[in-house]
């Protein structure tokens, strides 16, 4: 059973998702810093400085003015402007793994437009040239 295992890590599959997890967590932290300090505060300048994260609603029915005083409070809220960062941090992912992913197909379709065509192999006599070759050697002995 462990020789399996070795096998099984040893495979360039395992191995190739590996290297994607490592790389897709730092490339996660690189979106993450993207999206927090680039994005959003030009998204807020836009927006005439609208800040997403104090966009709330309390379900106790009190009046606070920020989402550090209703958390203070102790108060439930739902909290849907970190809702809305959370969908512009997504839809940003996936844009520039959409982006990636479209580099990497036009990159390996260069790469496979390099290399020559291989040219089919000849065709193989029909089956009915073979019945018909046979059919005239067989008459040539008799």
């Amino acid at each position: 059973m462990l020789q399996e295992f070795k096998d099984f890590i040893a495979k360039g599959n395992v191995m190739d998702m590996a290297v994607g997890i490592i790389i897709g967590a730092a490339f996660t932290a690189i979106v993450t810093s993207l999206v927090g300090d680039l994005i959003e505060p030009i998204i807020g300048l836009v927006l005439g400085g609208i800040d997403f994260s104090n966009f709330f609603i309390t379900l106790d029915g009190g009046e606070y003015t920020t989402l550090t005083a209703v958390e203070e409070a102790g108060a439930a809220a739902l909290k849907y402007g970190n809702f809305i960062t959370a969908l512009i941090n997504f839809l940003i992912i996936a844009f520039v793994v959409f982006l990636l992913v479209k580099m990497v197909n036009r990159v390996k379709d260069a790469a496979d437009g390099d290399q020559p065509e291989e040219e089919p192999a000849p065709a193989g006599p029909t089956q009915e040239e073979l019945l018909i070759e046979i059919r005239d050697l067989l008459a040539k002995q008799a």
